[in-house]
């Protein structure tokens, strides 16, 4: 298994990237919070998961070995395939996940495109105990938190995904009083997956 990457970003697209390491470009399958953090021509380290099928061999990216942790772990419910897995990871942070599941919260649960209701109580059945705790793990450290900058990111990362710059900017503009309420600095994958969530209403 490839536990992960550490290379230079040599490309970016709306759903991936690709890597160079050792002079060998790999296209690594990313959530939007883990494309936000990447920059064509600057060093980036991802953790990665292997997906080995008889026709392919896929691989995923994360910001954190927990990100990746929690994909592979999403897999095991009944139904749930690494593109489920990793649109789960799009819209909720993995201690959003543990909460909705530990709580039985199958609301938050059906925000994910492509989850209804039966598959949210098979996923919550399925995974109670196997999830672990919110706030079990360390929170992300200074590198995935960027105070001066955070807006940028966010907005490249929805850029990348096909939104109009304006419509990124509209939605960056709706979601920010409610990031700057919670105090101390914004995460930029939680700021991303806010406003995918405000474009997707919309």
């Amino acid at each position: 298994m490839i536990a992960h990457l550490d290379g230079t970003v040599h490309g970016l697209a709306p759903d991936s990237a690709v890597i160079d390491v050792g002079g060998v470009g790999l296209l690594v399958q990313c959530t939007p919070g883990t494309l936000a953090g990447l920059r064509v021509g600057e060093r980036a380290k991802v953790a990665t998961s292997l997906l080995v099928r008889e026709d392919a061999l896929t691989l995923y990216g994360f910001a954190s070995e927990d990100e990746r942790n929690v994909f592979e772990l999403l897999q095991t419910a009944s139904g749930v395939g690494p593109r489920l897995a990793l649109a789960m990871l799009a819209v909720h942070s993995p201690d959003a996940l543990r909460r909705a599941v530990a709580t039985e919260d199958l609301n938050t649960l059906i925000q994910v495109p492509g989850i209804g209701k039966k598959g949210a109580q098979r996923i919550v059945l399925e995974l109670k105990d196997r999830l672990g705790v919110a706030g079990d793990l360390p929170a992300p450290g200074p590198g995935r938190a960027v105070a001066a900058s955070w807006r940028d990111q966010v907005r490249a990362g929805l850029v990348n995904l096909g939104w109009a710059a304006r419509d990124a900017e509209q939605a960056i503009d709706a979601v920010e009083p409610e990031l700057a309420a919670a105090g101390g600095q914004v995460d930029v994958a939680t700021a991303l997956r806010a406003a995918l969530k405000k474009l997707s209403r919309s």
